[in-house]
C-alpha cells in the first residue's frame, strides 16, 4: 500500500502585529504524483497558518483510511499530535495546562476530525535548512532529525524531506504575498 507524504509550512509576516500577512503551503506526494497547495490571509498568526496548511492538505483528500506521513517544522502542530495534548484539552473542556482556553480551538477541532479519518504519523523537521550549504552541518542535523523521529529514515530521506519542507515554506510565502501591505 502506498503512503501519502504531506509536507506543510505556515508563515506570518508581522506575526505579533495587529495588521499582518499570513501564508500556508502544503505538498501532497503519492508515489510519483505531487500536488502543491498554498493560500493565505490577512491578520492571522503563524500557528493558525501552520494548522491551516495541514487542514487544507487533508481536506482535499477524496478517500479516508489512508496511511499518511506528515512532515512539518511546527513544534506547536507536531507536539499536539505526538504528545497527545488534544486528549487532555478535550477531557478538560478545551482548557490547557495553564487553565486557559486552548487557542485556535475551532481549527484544532476541524483538524482532529480530519486526522481521525486516517492513519497518520507526525514527524518534526528543522525548517529553513539550506541543504546545498556545505557549512550547514547536515550530518549533525540528520542526527537530530533521527533523534526526534526515529532511526527509520536514511540520510537521503532526511535531505529529501528537508528539501520538500523548504518548498512548502516557499509556497507559504507565495500564499502570503497578496496580503502583504
Amino acid at each position: 500500500m502506498a503512503i501519502l507524504n504531506i509536507y506543510t509550512d505556515g508563515a506570518c509576516s508581522g506575526n505579533q502585529n495587529e495588521k499582518n500577512a499570513g501564508g500556508w503551503g502544503a505538498i501532497l506526494e503519492w508515489g510519483e504524483t505531487r500536488k502543491e497547495l498554498h493560500g493565505g490571509e490577512a491578520d492571522t498568526t503563524n500557528n493558525k497558518m501552520e494548522m491551516t496548511a495541514l487542514i487544507e492538505a487533508l481536506s482535499c483528500l477524496k478517500r479516508t483510511g489512508l496511511t499518511i506521513n506528515v512532515f512539518s517544522d511546527s513544534t506547536y502542530l507536531m507536539d499536539c499530535f505526538r504528545k497527545k495534548w488534544y486528549v487532555k484539552w478535550q477531557k478538560n473542556g478545551w482548557v490547557n495546562s495553564a487553565k486557559e482556553p486552548v487557542k485556535n480551538r475551532e481549527l484544532w477541532e476541524r483538524l482532529l476530525t480530519l486526522v481521525s479519518q486516517h492513519d497518520i504519523s507526525f514527524y518534526i523537521v528543522k525548517g529553513h535548512v539550506d541543504v546545498s550549504n556545505k557549512n550547514a552541518d547536515l550530518q549533525g542535523r540528520y542526527k537530530k532529525f533521527k533523534s526526534n523521529n526515529g532511526p527509520s529514515f536514511t540520510y537521503d530521506d532526511f535531505l529529501y524531506i528537508t528539501k520538500m519542507n523548504n518548498r512548502a515554506d516557499e509556497l507559504a510565502n507565495i500564499g502570503m504575498a497578496p496580503y502583504k501591505k
